[in-house]
């Protein structure tokens, strides 16, 4: 049985005639007598609208409570979607994420997928159904919903094509693929025909939306190709290469895109007494709560008032703020948060072994008059802190830096 997995974003599914359009798409697979599986994000802005709601009601809903309501976006959704494949002689049964076998660890909000039970998902199948799962969400060891943050119904399609073995894994959005850099500041960004999946990640972290790092790092693990395409359009879309991926010599480095992340905060923790271990303590604690960090930096053991600094997003940080001023206080630290900055990165191969790529950009934004407060390169990125009212020119100023407007820039070095 060969099954196909597919992912609507909530831009897809926005309107009744935008569900209408997917269920014509799904029952077109359906009907050629593929199994077809499909995961679904809340529609449109939901998810923005529940949380409105819930604030109204109380300054600081407890994290159980706010993965009960959120959860009902994505479940909104599968059940309509249903209701319009029945409606055009297709059978299907929607299944939340927990009534699909998803099982999740994690705090809420910030939830992984820890295994799936694929019995009851395959039952339906094999009853000629197309299943519909509520994106987004898994249950816990105490039977609580619990989410996987911002873009994880991503996640959800990934991890079930994985545990199905099926065939392939699409990725339906509003664009028509991964771009050289966001369309809507760059006029001149180009599709991607493929992507390797270690570049697609990292792209993903420093700020490409189209698609959840955890879903790619997913897909690699598995060695699943993703297709990402429009559920507008018939484009070819975007290939993330975790299957077919041929490896790149490090001497051949090229770089993809132009990313950005507006929703970053800097933070800078100063000790005003020796404090041996603080980057280890600090880290610790905020691994504890599942809150990653990038552009991490500190200082050596031998200074007086050691220092660490690193970059945070804006959703972690009322839980980060908790944790850095308690340690404040027990730590006898001077903690500062910056909110008015964003994250530039420039994503490719062999960047490392390439410096001329970061002293280019680097280069570039000196002559457009911006200047970098932090930054790190590894060998698929090069990302600095800039000011955030400086993004899009800093954007639109790479993407020409690197020539990514030709059509030959992703297989040529820049």
């Amino acid at each position: 049985m060969t099954i196909a997995v597919q992912k609507y974003g909530g831009t897809s599914v926005a309107t009744p005639e935008m569900i209408r359009r997917v269920a014509r798409i799904v029952r077109h697979t359906h009907r050629a007598g593929r199994p077809t599986v499909v995961v679904v994000s809340a529609r449109g802005d939901t998810t923005d609208e529940l949380i409105r709601q819930a604030l109204e009601l109380n300054p600081s809903p407890s994290a159980r409570e706010s993965d009960q309501l959120l959860a009902t976006g994505e479940n909104q959704s599968a059940a309509l979607l249903a209701m319009a494949l029945h409606e055009i002689g297709v059978p299907a049964m929607s299944l939340t994420g927990p009534q699909a076998g998803i099982l999740a660890d994690g705090r809420h909000g910030a939830g992984v997928i820890a295994a799936i039970d694929t019995s009851r998902v395959l039952r339906h199948l094999d009853d000629g159904n197309v299943v519909v799962v509520s994106g987004f969400q898994g249950m816990d060891t105490h039977g609580d919903i619990i989410t996987l943050g911002r873009g994880g119904s991503d996640t959800t399609a990934v991890a079930l094509a994985a545990a199905l073995d099926a065939a392939s894994c699409e990725i339906y959005t509003d664009v028509d693929g991964v771009y050289t850099a966001d369309p809507r500041i760059v006029p001149g960004a180009r599709v991607l025909s493929h992507v390797d999946a270690g570049v697609m990640t990292e792209m993903a972290f420093a700020g490409a939306q189209v698609l959840h790092s955890r879903a790619v790092e997913l897909a690699a693990v598995h060695g699943m190709d993703l297709q990402v395409r429009s559920s507008y359009t018939q484009s070819a879309g975007t290939t993330i290469l975790g299957r077919s991926c041929q490896q790149v010599m490090e001497s051949q480095g090229f770089v993809t895109a132009v990313t950005h992340d507006r929703e970053v905060v800097w933070a800078q923790v100063r000790a005003t007494r020796p404090a041996p271990g603080l980057a280890t303590v600090v880290f610790d604690a905020l691994a504890q709560k599942s809150v990653p960090v990038d552009l991490v930096s500190w200082s050596g053991p031998g200074e007086s008032e050691p220092r660490l600094g690193f970059a945070l997003h804006r959703r972690d940080l009322p839980v980060a703020q908790d944790l850095l001023a308690q340690l404040a206080a027990e730590l006898g630290c001077v903690t500062e948060l910056d909110d008015q900055v964003g994250k530039l990165s420039v994503v490719g191969t062999g960047l490392l072994n390439r410096p001329e790529y970061t002293v280019r950009m680097l280069l570039a934004l000196s002559a457009a008059g911006i200047t970098p407060s932090w930054g790190a390169t590894t060998q698929l990125r090069s990302s600095v802190i800039i000011p955030a009212d400086r993004l899009t020119e800093a954007v639109t100023t790479l993407h020409r830096e690197f020539e990514l407007d030709r059509d030959d820039a992703e297989s040529m070095p820049a």
